[in-house]
């Protein structure tokens, strides 16, 4: 199997994460990790907990791109930082593969009947997750983007880019939306320091796995409220920047509510990194662009050898791809038992 490795432009063996490059460098660009709510330095380490903790300076790096600057290699004090660096092919020979790519979510702005382009006040879970994160450009303050003001209540729409046949959307259920809405409507009343409203809007309520229902049920006590609705519209409110939700509830009477927040429960789509992947390994798809696997064997691809785990092989939570990800470790042994021990060398 040949693999490439990407110039990361620091030697790993000279970085001590000391943090110099990134604390010296020019360059802001959109921090992917923070769904790009907040900015990062070109040299950079993806979050606080990656390992190895070791740095990296990217293509926005304006020695890379006009041929000056080096405020890192200046400033690096292990002389890690190696411009000289190259693209490799490395060949390595193995038995077993096991391919986790994880899974892209659905990009509401791709047709956008939210109005997730124009309003800086509607955001994706994915976004809303990094607000609510202690390690988030707010620190785990609840502060709707357009003010920095903490909000009074949020809306949640669930099956955005799930259950629905619009460009870019997937016929699916994505398994993990509706319990984390209620997760982040019940972190979000515990981080606000008023009385957070918080109201979830959904088609059906989803929430299977061990203790989610009454994870619901326990919610519903503490007051988010669940509203079984069809959305219509969300249209901005002069220049307040709240947003107006216009939906039809189960009775079917015709309603307008207020909020100063808007939160998109997107749904998980495959990626086109895992797609191209998957055509170099060999291994089938099926209508979905998911990883092909047998209903007594999950994790089995269509290949002997290879093995898949997580979202590429159908929408699921944590738990469920950590136990796919240890049933691949298991089948990945079986596979290569025979040959245990035979490519073990000294260390010289």
């Amino acid at each position: 199997m040949r693999v490439v490795q990407h110039p990361r432009y620091v030697d790993m063996e000279k970085c001590i994460a000391c943090g110099l490059c990134a604390e010296k460098c020019p360059k802001k660009v959109p921090n992917e990790y923070d769904a790009g709510l907040a900015k990062r330095k070109s040299a950079y380490v993806k979050y606080a907990q990656a390992v190895p903790l070791k740095y990296a300076i990217d293509d926005h790096c304006i020695f890379l791109n006009k041929g000056k600057c080096k405020a890192c290699e200046k400033f690096c004090p292990t002389g890690a930082v190696n411009f000289e660096d190259r693209e490799k092919e490395i060949t390595l020979n193995v038995g077993a593969v096991i391919i986790a790519p994880g899974c892209s979510v659905y990009d509401p702005g791709v047709y956008d009947i939210y109005a997730y382009k124009t309003s800086p006040n509607i955001v994706t879970s994915l976004e809303f997750e990094r607000i609510l994160a202690a390690t988030g450009p707010s620190g785990g303050h609840v502060l709707r983007p357009s003010d920095n003001k903490e909000p009074e209540n949020i809306a949640w729409i669930q099956c955005v880019g799930s259950r629905d046949l619009h460009p870019g959307s997937q016929p699916y259920c994505s398994g993990v939306c509706c319990t984390y809405a209620v997760k982040e409507a019940v972190i979000a009343k515990e981080h606000s320091k008023g009385a957070l409203d918080t109201a979830i809007f959904y088609i059906d309520i989803r929430t299977h796995g061990k203790d989610f229902e009454q994870y619901y049920n326990r919610a519903r006590e503490t007051g988010v409220r669940f509203i079984k609705s069809k959305i219509s519209n969300i249209l901005p409110v002069d220049d307040t920047g709240n947003l107006a939700i216009g939906y039809v509830n189960e009775t079917g009477q015709r309603i307008q509510e207020t909020f100063d927040m808007v939160v998109l429960s997107v749904g998980f789509n495959v990626s086109a990194q895992a797609v191209r992947l998957s055509q170099k390994l060999g291994i089938e798809l099926d209508t979905y662009q998911q990883a092909v696997t047998g209903s007594f064997e999950p994790v089995q691809t269509s290949k002997p050898g290879i093995f898949v785990c997580g979202t590429f092989e159908s929408p699921k939570d944590i738990p469920q791809s950590v136990i796919e990800s240890s049933a691949c470790a298991a089948m990945a042994e079986q596979t290569l038992a025979e040959s245990r021990g035979t490519m073990a060398r000294t260390k010289e």
